[in-house]
C-alpha cells in the first residue's frame, strides 16, 4: 500500500508518495470513514503549513471532503500545528487534519489527522483509514473545484488564530512576565510560529526580535527542527545582543528548541524537566508526568519526590496524550522536543511550552541554568547521547532479527535490571541508566539513546549498542 501512517501521520517524499493522487486517496478515505461513524454532518477542519505544496494539497483535501459532500472548514493562511489541532476543539468537530511534514527534511510533505478534542489520531484510527485506502485504490474520487466549493459553501474559510492567542495568553500568567520586560528573540526556522508566539510575547511588553522569519521551502538549507546544530544563529544573536532567552520551534511548530542567556543550547529534556518541577514546586499543581520510552528519567525522580508517578509510553505523541487523559497527569513530553500540559490542547505545543518558560522565567526570577542546576543537585545527574544512524533494507532486516527475534544484545558490562521490546528494544540497568535502540516513525534512521548518571558512560553504552550492531563511525547526529 502507498500510504501508510508513522508515529506522527503520514510523511513521504514530494513527488514520490507525496503527490495529489495520495493526498486525494487518503482524504477519501477519511470521509468515508467519517459517514460510516455519522460525523461528516459535524464538518472537517485543514490547515496546512509554509512547506512547499501544503496549500495546494490543503485545497485538494477540502476538494475531496466537497465531493464526499461534507462541509470543509480551511484555515486559509500558513498555520501552526498546535492551532489546527486547537482549531478542532474549538468548532467541536469529530476529525481534522494539518498538511505538513513537521520538522523532517523539506523534501518531505504529510499529512497529520486529528480526532475530537484535538488529538492525534491513534493506531485505531490510521489502522482504519488505511484500510479503506486499500478499498477505494483505483477507484474514481470524486471532487468539487476549490473555487466552486468555497461559492456554494460547501468549503468554508475559517481563521482561528486570535482564539487561539487568546487561549495561550490565559493558560500563562502574563502579569509576571510583564514585570520582567525580558529581552527575546525567536527562530520559526523559517516555519509558521511567528505570528502567535511573537503577539503573545509582545501582548507581555517583552522586547522581541525575530530571524529567519520569511518563507523559505528549503529551510535556509537545514533540517527545520531545533537542536544544538541548526540553532547556531540564534545562539549568536542571543550572545550579540544580550539575550534573555532564545525560543526555536520547527517547521510546525509543535516542537521547541531553547538557547539560554548563556548561548547553551537547553536540550528538550531539560526543558521537560524544568516545567514539570515548576508546575508541582511553584504552581502547586498535582499529577503524574508522561513520556515515551527515549526521554529523561529525571521526570521519574522529580514525580517521586513529590509522591507522584512517571508513565512510560511508546513513542508517537498520541501515546503521551491518550495516557495524560487517562491519568490526569500534569505534563506530557518527548526528548524530540514535544510536550503539552493539562487543560492546553492534548497534542503538543512549541508556542504555548516556550510561553510558559517565558513566565517561569519571570516568576522565579532566575536563569534556566540555575533553576536546572538545582533539579540536579536534589534529583541526581542524568546525562543522554542521541544517535542516527542511515540503513539499507537488508541491515534494517538484519537488525530488526537481531533485537526483536533474536532477542541478542552485546555486553554492557553492567548488570540488566530486564528489557522491553514494546517500542524497539530498551533495555533497564541495575543502576537506574537505560539505553534503547529503535527504527524512526516519522524518518528513515535508526536511533539509539542511552541515559547514565555520567556523559562518558553514556557514551561507551551506546557505542557497545553501536558496534554490536556492526554501525560504527555512521553516526549521523
Amino acid at each position: 500500500m502507498s500510504i501508510q501512517f508513522g508515529t506522527g501521520g503520514w510523511r513521504a517524499v514530494i513527488g514520490d508518495g507525496f503527490t495529489k493522487a495520495n493526498v486525494q486517496l487518503l482524504t477519501a478515505a477519511l470521509a468515508r470513514k467519517m459517514r460510516a461513524e455519522r460525523a461528516d454532518q459535524r464538518g472537517f477542519l485543514l490547515g496546512y503549513d509554509r512547506r512547499f505544496l501544503s496549500r495546494e494539497a490543503a485545497h485538494w483535501a477540502a476538494e475531496v471532503m466537497a465531493g464526499a459532500g461534507i462541509t470543509c472548514m480551511v484555515v486559509e493562511r500558513e498555520a501552526p500545528t498546535p492551532l489546527i489541532m486547537f482549531a478542532v476543539r474549538y468548532y467541536d468537530l469529530a476529525y481534522g487534519m494539518a498538511v505538513t511534514a513537521s520538522h523532517n527534511p523539506a523534501l518531505y510533505n504529510g499529512v497529520k489527522v486529528f480526532t475530537r478534542g484535538g488529538r492525534d489520531a491513534d493506531e485505531t484510527v490510521t489502522a482504519r483509514i488505511e484500510e479503506e485506502i486499500a478499498a477505494l485504490e483505483g477507484q474514481e474520487i470524486p471532487a468539487v473545484p476549490y473555487e466552486e466549493g468555497v461559492r456554494t459553501g460547501r468549503i468554508q474559510i475559517v481563521d482561528p488564530m486570535n482564539a487561539y492567542i487568546d487561549a495561550v495568553i490565559r493558560s500563562v500568567n502574563m502579569d509576571a512576565i510583564r514585570s520582567r520586560g525580558l529581552k527575546v528573540v525567536l527562530d520559526p526556522m523559517y516555519g509558521v510560529s511567528k505570528t502567535a508566539l511573537q503577539t503573545i510575547l509582545i501582548t507581555a511588553r517583552c522586547d522581541v526580535d525575530v530571524i529567519h522569519e520569511r518563507r523559505d521551502a528549503l529551510f535556509g538549507g537545514r533540517l527545520p527542527a531545533p537542536n544544538s546544530k541548526t540553532l547556531a544563529g540564534l545562539r549568536s544573536f542571543v550572545l550579540e545582543n544580550g539575550c534573555d532567552i532564545g525560543i526555536a520551534t520547527d517547521g510546525d511548530a509543535d516542537r521547541l528548541g531553547i538557547i539560554d542567556d548563556r548561548g547553551e543550547f537547553l536540550h528538550p529534556n531539560k526543558i521537560l524537566v524544568l516545567l514539570y518541577d515548576y508546575l508541582l514546586r511553584h504552581k502547586g499543581w498535582h499529577g503524574a508526568a508522561v513520556r515515551n520510552i527515549a526521554t529523561t528519567h529525571l521526570l521519574d525522580a522529580i514525580a517521586a519526590e513529590f509522591g507522584e508517578t512517571c508513565y512510560e509510553v511508546p513513542v508517537g505523541f498520541k501515546h503521551i496524550s491518550g495516557k495524560m487523559l487517562e491519568t490526569g497527569a500534569v505534563i506530557g513530553g518527548e526528548s524530540s522536543g514535544g510536550l503539552t500540559v493539562r487543560g492546553h490542547i492534548q497534542g503538543k505545543d512549541g508556542i504555548y511550552a516556550a510561553a510558559l518558560l517565558v513566565e517561569m522565567m519571570s516568576t522565579t526570577g532566575r536563569s534556566l541554568s540555575e533553576l536546572y542546576r538545582e533539579i540536579t543537585r536534589r534529583c541526581g545527574s542524568f546525562e543522554m547521547v542521541e544517535r542516527g544512524y542511515r540503513f539499507s533494507q537488508e541491515e534494517r532486516a538484519r537488525i530488526g532479527r537481531t533485537l526483536m527475534e533474536d532477542k541478542a544484545l552485546p555486553d554492557f558490562g553492567v548488570d540488566i535490571q530486564r528489557v522491553s521490546y514494546a517500542d524497539g528494544c530498551k533495555v533497564y540497568f541495575r543502576d537506574g541508566g537505560w539505553v534503547v535502540c529503535r527504527f524512526s516513525g516519522t524518518e528513515p534512521l535508526l536511533r539509539v539513546f542511552c541515559e547514565m548518571d555520567d556523559a562518558g558512560r553514556a557514551g561507551e553504552m551506546a557505542g557497545r549498542m553501536e558496534a554490536f550492531l556492526g554501525l560504527e563511525g555512521r553516526n549521523i547526529e
